[in-house]
């Protein structure tokens, strides 16, 4: 059985008709060919599924579509304006916080929910902001040292940096 969906991505108002079971992750993937999010491991356990959902993260794999219906979703495609990378991607670049990045647009989708939530995270913070992120090729030090960087450079919300 199909429903309507009305919700915003990425700032765009999206009327769409899904199948009752159908997963966030699949919709914006194959529907709406948004293919950043992506499939680890369909559990909700790795987070390289993450997006933001009205300002917080969710593992778009284990959330159904149809749940969706007015809320706004963000997904890594949002952050770069104008050919321009977002700050916190920029600093997972300048940190050599990705390897094969697979899990790369999750942890950066965590390290921005976390900084808009709290602007001055700890280090400790930062820990507990990304846990529900794995990366399976590189150490964890750079992406920590990565979003470090960010907070530093005075992150505010939508992207800019107060430096």
């Amino acid at each position: 059985m199909k429903l309507q969906l009305n919700m915003t991505v990425n700032d765009e108002a999206v009327n769409i008709e899904v199948e009752q079971d159908a997963r966030l992750l699949d919709v914006l993937r194959d529907d709406l060919g948004l293919t950043g999010t992506k499939e680890g491991c369909g559990v909700g356990e790795c987070g390289a599924c993450t997006v933001i959902i009205d300002g917080k993260t969710a593992n778009s794999c284990i959330v159904l579509a149809a749940s969706m219906d007015g809320c706004d979703i963000k997904t890594i495609e949002y952050l770069s304006k104008d050919g321009k990378l977002n700050p916190m991607q920029q600093s997972f670049i300048d940190n050599s916080a990705l390897q094969c990045g697979f899990c790369t647009p999750g942890f950066v989708l965590s390290g921005i929910s976390l900084l808009d939530r709290n602007p001055n995270p700890t280090t400790e913070e930062i820990k507990e902001g990304i846990s529900g992120n794995i990366c399976r090729c590189t150490g964890y030090e750079q992406i920590i040292k990565a979003v470090e960087d960010v907070r530093d450079k005075k992150y505010v919300k939508d992207g800019a940096c107060n430096e």
